[in-house]
């Protein structure tokens, strides 16, 4: 066994043995604590769009580059994204979220289970330790990034590069400290990337992140590392006024790396413009060529009507290398694209 996962099975049974001192300690305030109900709550979304390439073939049947080679908005036509259900059940010490997703944005998400199981997005509980501390285990959408995999935490409906090639979702225990004075401490203890069902190869990844969040905005710095792969990755976002929010990530992988920049501005209270400007770098070939990168720019606009989001987005892609297909199946640099979706979160 090697020292990385050593280290992992000493920090397990570490957590072992507090889980156990822990029980004793909630079972000798059981009493005192009789008054206090855990509530339950249910949420959840459902979007769907519609999607053109506008300098390229929309043919399926003719091959071809038909979309940008990241994840969940790059359908031709009109598509369904998913049904996300949340029931989480919060007690004062203890409770749990199962979050089920089910279409074609919730099975992508989930692309390491098979049926059935590729329609659970996360499934954890959690015991609050004390007030700073609190004890996870279980399957969690990833620390890691600027986006999320649900629409509704997104400004921008299609996503970039840096989140369609990092992780999504991370199954095993964490540790999350809150440090006060807005700054925080998370350590965990992971399966392999993705690998959310269960451990299929014996072996760990370990994550951490410190955080700091204030009035106006916050900035994460995340690590996530085994004896093959290190990730590292920044995401910050602040309020500069009430219409004005900047937002940046940058990553640093063993297989590549890049920076966002998000700005998106209220122009009033139903209706938004969102832009983001992505450089990705591609050092072994994961998403694009082997070495070669992309800059892709996305436009988005906010419409709310109610609990109901229609997001139409003007997207151009760019890449160092010939990629996709005009509509005459011949190669070039750039597709352009052109999408609207409807988001309803309740």
């Amino acid at each position: 066994m090697n020292d990385l996962n050593k280290n992992i099975m000493k920090f397990l049974f570490t957590t072992l043995i507090l889980l156990v001192g822990l029980t004793l300690n909630l079972q000798a305030q059981s009493e005192v604590e009789a008054d206090e109900k855990p509530t339950f709550s249910f949420a959840g979304s459902v979007d769907s769009y519609y999607r053109a390439n506008l300098n390229a073939t929309n043919d399926a049947e003719n091959g071809g580059s038909l979309a940008p080679a990241t994840s969940f908005a790059n359908l031709p036509g009109f598509a369904l994204g998913m049904a996300n259900l949340i029931g989480s059940y919060d007690g004062e010490k203890a409770g749990f979220v199962a979050d089920l997703a089910f279409g074609p944005r919730g099975a992508e998400a989930v692309f390491g289970s098979g049926p059935a199981l590729n329609i659970i997005n996360q499934m954890y509980a959690y015991v609050n330790v004390s007030e700073s501390l609190t004890l996870t285990l279980g399957n969690f959408n990833t620390f890691l990034g600027y986006e999320v995999i649900s629409p509704t935490g997104n400004y921008n409906y299609s996503t970039s590069y840096m989140f369609s090639y990092g992780p999504f979702s991370h199954t095993g225990v964490k540790v999350d400290l809150d440090l006060g004075g807005g700054f925080s401490f998370m350590q965990g203890v992971f399966n392999a990337t993705d690998a959310t069902d269960f451990n299929p190869d014996g072996t760990y990844t370990a994550g951490s992140q410190i955080g700091y969040e204030g009035e106006n905005g916050g900035a994460w710095l995340n690590f996530l590392y085994d004896e093959d792969y290190f990730q590292t990755d920044l995401t910050t976002g602040w309020d500069v006024s009430d219409k004005l929010y900047l937002g940046f990530n940058g990553t640093y992988s063993t297989s590549f790396y890049g920076a966002a920049a998000y700005l998106q501005v209220a122009t009033s209270d139903s209706f938004g413009l969102g832009l983001r400007a992505e450089y990705f770098k591609d050092d072994d070939g994961v998403a694009i060529l082997a070495d070669e990168s992309v800059f892709d720019v996305t436009l988005s606009a906010n419409y709310n009507i109610g609990n109901l989001t229609i997001i139409p987005e003007f997207r151009v892609d760019l890449t160092s290398e010939d990629m996709f297909m005009d509509d005459e199946l011949a190669p070039q640099s750039s597709l352009a694209s052109f999408l609207v979706a409807a988001v309803y979160a309740f």
